[in-house]
């Protein structure tokens, strides 16, 4: 297979243009036009992955975290990451990062980590804003139907439960075809006026270039009228951790060493429990500090995120429990996460999960 068939599904499944500003998602080292004998999905690129990939004959590496997270001057070997950079060239080998794209997407990191904990229901804790858009286009009425299905299979008119969303009003389009013009309705030199349906639909800002390709194709007319504006809506799709709920309330006592024992994690730190009921469960895999906040603002009763520091734990005070159940423990899943994607789609191609723990903290 070749890595660009690879490279076209992950980036049509998990948009790079859903990760964050300081982020380095997509293909950081290797040809596109690479054939790849095997893939290993890990969560973090060291040597012993780089060693399992050789042995497992797979020249591709898939991880969550990237290898380069900022800019690389030179490749002297200075650095533990210009080694590792340095062997992945020698070894040929490429590397794709899935990180805070996969973190952003509705099914991902923090959808699956809600999944192995037993969370039902689970919500965007915070949506993301400002990736919104609406498409207003013009065309016949005999031509609405297909115009609209084109668009709304490109991935337009989707509202939280609800897809093939549109308005959609009746009113007149005039045009004047000139020297040159093959017009679908009217004649060169006249102004004609025809009846048309103005047509109003929302999509995320990166699915643009599929849309209007889409919408163009499906079009009758030679020149396609379409107007794009950007919107304030929140995406409730897209964007950073999850809330959800059990499926009755327990014991924060019993529900944490039910996390404890499920991500295997040496230990939790947490607020006091106070012998308190819950039920609505808001997390983050990775580091989530910056969502405490967005936990209590959406009535959680327990937050659970990574590399909470001693000051955050005062945020909550009584109103919500906070519990660093660890970066690497949470993010853990990931690997299957990605592995289960691919496997899909791929459906005889050699996968790997990586069976290196890239864990660095270790407890006594």
């Amino acid at each position: 297979m070749i890595l660009a068939e690879i490279i076209s599904f992950l980036n049509s499944a998990i948009p790079l243009s859903l990760q964050e500003s300081y982020d380095n998602c997509g293909l950081l080292i290797g040809n596109s036009e690479t054939e790849i004998t095997g893939a290993l999905i890990c969560v973090d690129v060291t040597d012993e992955v780089l060693n399992e990939a050789i042995i497992k004959k797979c020249n591709l590496i898939i991880s969550h975290h990237p290898l380069i997270f900022s800019g690389i001057k030179s490749l002297t070997g200075r650095t533990d990451t210009e080694q590792l950079v340095i062997k992945v060239i020698r070894e040929n080998l490429a590397i794709f990062a899935l990180h805070t794209n996969l973190d952003n997407h509705n099914e991902g990191v923090n959808h699956f980590l809600c999944g192995k904990l037993g969370i039902l229901n689970p919500e965007i804790l915070k949506p993301a804003a400002g990736i919104m858009r609406k498409l207003v286009t013009f065309c016949p009425p005999s031509h609405a139907n297909p115009v609209r299905e084109a668009i709304f299979n490109a991935g337009a008119g989707h509202i939280g439960n609800y897809d093939s969303c549109s308005f959609n009003l009746s009113g007149e389009g005039t045009f004047k075809a000139l020297d040159g013009a093959n017009p679908f309705v009217g004649e060169r030199g006249k102004l004609h006026t025809e009846q048309e349906l103005r047509i109003e639909t929302i999509f995320p800002a990166y699915l643009e270039k599929v849309i209007v390709a889409a919408l163009i194709r499906a079009h009758p007319y030679e020149e396609v009228a379409y107007d794009i504006y950007p919107l304030a809506n929140l995406n409730q799709q897209i964007g950073a951790g999850m809330i959800g709920t059990l499926p009755e309330q327990i014991d924060a006592e019993e529900f944490l060493i039910h996390v404890k024992e499920t991500l295997q994690i040496g230990c939790i730190r947490h607020t006091r429990l106070k012998n308190k009921k819950i039920q609505r469960i808001a997390v983050c895999g990775g580091s989530g500090s910056f969502l405490i906040n967005d936990a209590i603002n959406c009535n959680a009763d327990i937050y659970m995120t990574g590399d909470i520091r001693y000051h955050d734990f005062f945020i909550p005070g009584n109103r919500m429990i906070l519990a660093d159940i660890g970066h690497f423990e949470s993010e853990q899943f990931t690997k299957e996460l990605i592995y289960t994607l691919l496997k899909k789609k791929f459906t005889t191609f050699a996968l790997f999960i990586s069976g290196t723990n890239t864990n660095p903290v270790n407890y006594l």
